[in-house]
């Protein structure tokens, strides 16, 4: 029995498969359900460890959608309890410990981020949990009892951890408690599948272990690939500077999205649109303007989107000529920072506009900041301390004003 093409769509590895004759497959799982009418449970947690999220983590979201649409159920949880220990994953060393109210100011706004996305309507589809409700709850001894679930070796089987014991850095006891206690998550809400990036299967294999232990049927994992950035090199990461977050405005997503590397765009129309890509115009331009297009009215509307797309435009023609996208200047970054350190969006203004705009000063690139004056692809900048990486600027059009356009590039 093969998985429905929904489901298919930008997979990157599902277990246990066909091949594992330990559990019943996924697609009878899914056929059960129908033929019982009771919906699949699927989980998907996100630690609120920041304020925002990005489109990277709408690819897990989407999928979660995706669920939703077949009839089953969403099972979203916010992880208030776990994000106080943070993940380890993906992670050279110990995370900082962040307090009670970090995580609560973080995990705010995290629904509203995501209505855009899943199902908040219709009955049944979506069940919310924020973790510190039964982990909270935990005592000593029952804290104990999951510790004697799993061995020291297993944990150091964890890549992070064995990379990090191999080289002799410091790995914290509470840091093995993670998966453990995400694991359990799955317990509490009875999930049949746990959605989760190529970086999570050691996190959600152990919540199917702990679901035997409990005498529940364990849960399939389905995992997702990891979203490059915009910059079309590294991973999406706030901290590399190369993200979209869902609470940019619809003609920053636009702008950023319009110009992604072409190495990534038919990745970001698989996994960030339900267009066929094969539908699509073949010129790279005109296909990445349809996904831009798409991928921006998923989360701000069509109207929205289509606003965002012509005004884009009038970024890159100067009122005066009318000028075309190849006429835009252009500014070498190398020519006015060395880039061992972001550069302040006053320093900026100064030295690229400095000859073009009467900049004398950058006490007067200050003031222009100050004044709204500044434009990065669309996007307004008033802090005139604000750093920005190379990343960044990128292949950004950097404007002054109505008349005054330059494209940054390397």
């Amino acid at each position: 029995m093969t998985l429905p093409s929904w489901l298919e769509r930008g997979l990157a590895d599902l277990f246990p498969d066909a091949a594992d004759h330990r559990d019943q497959t996924l697609s009878a799982r899914l056929a059960a359900a129908q033929q019982t009418n009771r919906p699949l449970r699927v989980k998907l947690g996100i630690d609120p460890t920041a304020s925002s999220i990005h489109l990277g983590h709408t690819i897990l979201y989407r999928k979660l959608r995706a669920f939703q649409d077949a009839g089953h159920t969403a099972v979203v949880i916010i992880g208030d309890f776990t994000a106080r220990i943070g993940d380890p994953t993906g992670k050279s060393a110990t995370r900082s410990q962040l307090s009670a109210e970090q995580v609560e100011d973080n995990a705010r706004t995290y629904l509203d981020q995501l209505r855009p996305i899943l199902d908040f309507e219709t009955p049944g589809r979506l069940d919310v949990h924020r973790n510190s409700t039964w982990l909270s709850q935990l005592d000593l001894l029952q804290v104990i009892g999951l510790l004697g679930t799993v061995t020291v070796g297993q944990m150091l089987a964890k890549e992070d951890f064995a990379n990090r014991y191999g080289r002799g850095a410091p790995i914290a006891l509470h840091e093995f408690l993670y998966p453990l206690l995400q694991g359990y998550d799955s317990v509490m809400v009875k999930a049949d599948v746990e959605l989760g990036g190529t970086d999570q299967k050691f996190n959600v294999a152990m919540g199917r272990d702990l679901q035997r232990r409990f005498g529940q049927p364990p849960q399939f994992g389905l995992l997702m690939p990891i979203l490059t950035g915009i910059d079309g090199v590294q991973k999406m990461s706030k901290s590399l500077g190369n993200t979209i977050g869902l609470q940019e405005d619809p003609l920053t997503t636009y702008s950023k999205l319009e110009k992604v590397a072409d190495a990534v765009v038919d990745d970001y129309i698989t996994l960030l649109t339900n267009l066929d890509p094969a539908a699509l115009p073949q010129d790279p331009r005109q296909r990445q303007k349809a996904m831009a297009l798409e991928v921006t009215a998923s989360l701000h509307g069509q109207d929205a989107a289509r606003q965002a797309q012509a005004a884009a435009a009038t970024l890159v023609v100067t009122p005066q000529s009318d000028a075309s996208e190849a006429q835009v200047p252009e500014t070498r970054l190398e020519s006015f920072w060395d880039w061992s350190t972001p550069i302040p969006a006053y320093r900026l203004l100064h030295a690229v506009f400095k000859s073009k705009a009467g900049l004398d000063s950058t006490s007067e690139a200050r003031r222009r900041i100050q004044g709204g004056a500044l434009r990065l692809d669309g996007e307004k900048i008033t802090d005139p301390k604000r750093a920005l990486t190379k990343g960044e600027l990128e292949g950004k059009v950097l404007q002054l004003g109505k008349k005054t356009f330059c494209r940054l590039v390397a």
